[in-house]
């Protein structure tokens, strides 16, 4: 069924925004009817209409530098247009400023921060924007933007980890493999006219080297295009319900990187519930925005089966039991958080625990991983070698 965001105005003219269900936008419109909900904008979620997102995009960098200049600002005494303007004008990157321009603008016509910034869902999240409103009604949205500037270089930090523990062993793999068949197309034939001449017959490792240099010279530019399909399957598939619930659940048991993944997934719901529950947002929003946010569709239903079981009056700690996808060390430290009143630090602290278990993971990752590699490439490019020069060795013994 697909899922759809929905901005709305309710009867008393509050803006409300969230994430639904339904078989068809038709649908989804005749149910905010029922609510008595006036719709303002919705957007289909996922599919392959998100491979041709055009909304303007901003590094995560550049969005936590403004959150501590806005922040500042703020808590010096600037009102948020006048803020909002002089970070405008000075923003260097032009997509970022054509954002700022317009959000300023919106608040000017008379709508709040929260608002405006929803509207450009591809810059400011669904999160960010619920911790802004959250900063808004609470008053304190100079103490807000600063947690955010925090948890987005946290976040960052965390990605840039785990990004470049899966990317490397992946981008050597790649240009290993992309020289070895450059040996086999181009270089390799060349020999064979020289082992011609020998006239006898060739050593088994040589045939065998020649026999998949001629297929790689038929086949080669199909094996590219087929890695070129099957990336862009990967891709389509990624983008869709079904096919990212998948994916993602094998990710979560891929030797070694699953482990990784798992203590990235514990360590982003941790600060993110975190910091929504610090900076005021209720524990049921709270929920819903760490689910959409987590980037893995398993974790994303176990959050939201959890989030279920919350608004029927459970508390978090046993549904999240129930889940079986977090440590033990998680929920107990939930419960403890829930029976002291302090579960928002107490998950702030916990995200700073599982950021020094990634360190570590990613640090024993590399160790284990380039020695490995190392290995492979040392087996594959001494046969070449091998292969190439044995028949040369052996005509050198004939004539002595």
């Amino acid at each position: 069924m697909p899922t759809f965001s929905y901005k709305a105005k309710t009867p008393d003219g509050r803006v409300i925004d969230g994430v639904i269900e339904a078989d068809s936008e038709a649908t989804l419109q005749h149910k905010m009817k029922q609510q008595k909900l006036v719709v303002i904008s919705v957007t289909q979620q996922g599919g392959l209409a998100a491979m041709f997102n055009t909304g303007p995009q901003v590094k995560t960098a550049m969005i936590s530098i403004f959150s501590r200049q806005f922040s500042t600002m703020i808590s010096a005494g600037l009102p948020v247009l006048q803020a909002l303007n002089i970070l405008g004008e000075q923003q260097e990157d032009k997509v970022f400023k054509g954002v700022l321009i317009k959000i300023r603008d919106d608040i000017g016509s008379g709508s709040n921060l929260s608002d405006a910034m929803s509207k450009f869902p591809s810059v400011f999240n669904t999160l960010y924007c619920n911790m802004v409103k959250a900063g808004e009604l609470s008053g304190s949205l100079d103490q807000i933007l600063d947690r955010l500037s925090t948890y987005l270089e946290k976040a960052e930090a965390l990605n840039s980890k785990i990004k470049g523990a899966m990317s490397y062993p992946i981008t050597i793999m790649v240009i290993a493999t992309i020289i070895i068949i450059i040996l086999l197309v181009k270089v390799v034939p060349s020999f064979k006219e020289v082992f011609g001449s020998f006239g006898t017959a060739l050593p088994p490792m040589t045939q065998v080297l020649l026999d998949v240099s001629a297929f790689e010279q038929k086949y080669a530019i199909f094996e590219v295009i087929g890695m070129a399909l099957v990336a862009f399957a990967f891709n389509v598939a990624k983008r869709t319900d079904q096919g990212a619930m998948i994916i993602d659940k094998y990710m979560l048991k891929l030797p070694v990187f699953g482990l990784l993944l798992k203590k990235q997934t514990v360590a982003r719901f941790a600060r993110t519930l975190g910091t929504l529950l610090k900076s005021g947002v209720g524990i049921l929003d709270a929920l819903e925005t760490v689910a959409r946010s987590s980037g893995n569709k398993i974790i994303e239903k176990a959050l939201l089966d959890t989030r279920a079981a919350v608004r029927e009056g459970q508390n978090l700690t046993e549904p999240m039991k129930a889940t079986g996808l977090f440590p033990s060390m998680v929920t107990q430290m939930v419960a403890v958080g829930e029976e002291t009143g302090q579960l928002d630090d107490m998950l702030l602290r916990m995200s700073d625990f599982y950021d020094a278990e990634v360190d570590t993971a990613v640090e024993s990752i590399m160790s284990m991983i380039e020695p490995m590699i190392m290995s492979v490439l040392g087996v594959v490019i001494g046969y070449l070698v091998i292969a190439m020069f044995l028949p040369m060795f052996s005509m050198g013994g004939m004539v002595g």
